[in-house]
């Protein structure tokens, strides 16, 4: 997955650049525009188009004759029995070809959040401010069967971060937890040791943020966590997986979010805005390109 992720930043550093010249809105909007056109080709390739046409064709044919027979309780019951059959392969005939598009969806979703969700962690000045409770939490997960090595994990801040609370360990579900703040501006990295492993967590903070940046890192092991998406790390590209074998399956902090103007901010904004652009763009290319849907 590692190796999948890294690709991907490569292709959409060439293919979004050009466009955030223009405003990184106008980047999201514009190539979640041309997802979707792309999205609607591949689905008329990979549909079976006639069909698509011909139950729709069905369905407004029992429709119509719901309304010039409506007297006619028999033939209004077969045509509504008729119309949700109907219905039914229509809705099958959409959906399956739908399924392999989820993929793309995904990885493309991914890249918007990491690049324009959040923004870098504000700068704490002021010791008034350095206190408990007023901090950002480092939330640490082991992985499954080693909780009880959580006693032997050591985390090392960088001299840019500073805690301002002791770690925490929970010896029943394998996490600890520490506050910490950031009184200098950079790029900074967490150490964590466990087990003759080491492992990082990059931390932005105070400086324009970098081209993509995400709250957590996760383990490749949940490549296909069905039961927590959350874990995927194909959402999260920005920072390399932990190895399978890492003793690590989740580190998160909580960045905020990144003011996006006059669109929706946050992951939620994000992927709102992607599906809003491509269905637009989408359904505005559907006569021009004849697809059926």
């Amino acid at each position: 997955m590692n190796a999948v992720n890294g690709a991907l930043n490569a292709l959409f550093d060439a293919l979004l650049t050009p466009l955030e010249w223009a405003g990184q809105a106008t980047a999201l909007i514009v190539f979640s525009g041309i997802f979707g056109v792309l999205a609607l080709l591949v689905f008329k390739q990979i549909s079976w188009q006639a069909g698509i046409k011909l139950a729709k064709d069905k369905i407004k044919g029992h429709v119509i004759a719901i309304r010039l027979y409506q007297d006619d309780l028999v033939v209004v019951a077969k045509s509504v029995g008729s119309v949700l059959v109907r219905n039914a392969q229509y809705l099958g005939l959409n959906f399956g070809p739908f399924l392999p598009l989820a993929i793309p969806f995904v990885f493309v979703s991914a890249q918007f959040v990491v690049r324009y969700a959040y923004a870098p962690l504000p700068l704490v000045a002021r010791e008034a401010e350095v206190m408990s409770g007023r901090g950002v939490l480092l939330e640490i997960e082991l992985a499954s069967g080693r909780a009880d090595q959580i006693r032997d994990l050591k985390v090392t801040l960088p001299p840019g971060l500073r805690a301002v609370s002791p770690l925490v360990r929970s010896k029943s579900d394998g996490r600890a937890y520490q506050e910490f703040v950031a009184s200098d501006a950079g790029q900074h990295e967490i150490v964590l040791e466990l087990g003759g492993v080491r492992e990082t967590k990059l931390v932005v903070a105070g400086v324009e943020a970098p081209r993509a940046m995400q709250p957590r890192r996760v383990s490749s092991a949940d490549w296909f966590a069905v039961s927590d998406p959350d874990r995927w790390p194909a959402l999260w590209p920005a920072e390399p997986a932990f190895e399978s074998d890492s003793p690590f399956r989740v580190v998160s902090i909580a960045y905020p979010y990144r003011d996006q103007g006059w669109l929706p901010e946050g992951e939620f904004g994000i992927l709102l805005t992607f599906v809003l652009a491509s269905m637009v763009f989408g359904f505005a290319a559907l006569k021009p390109l004849g697809v059926q849907i």
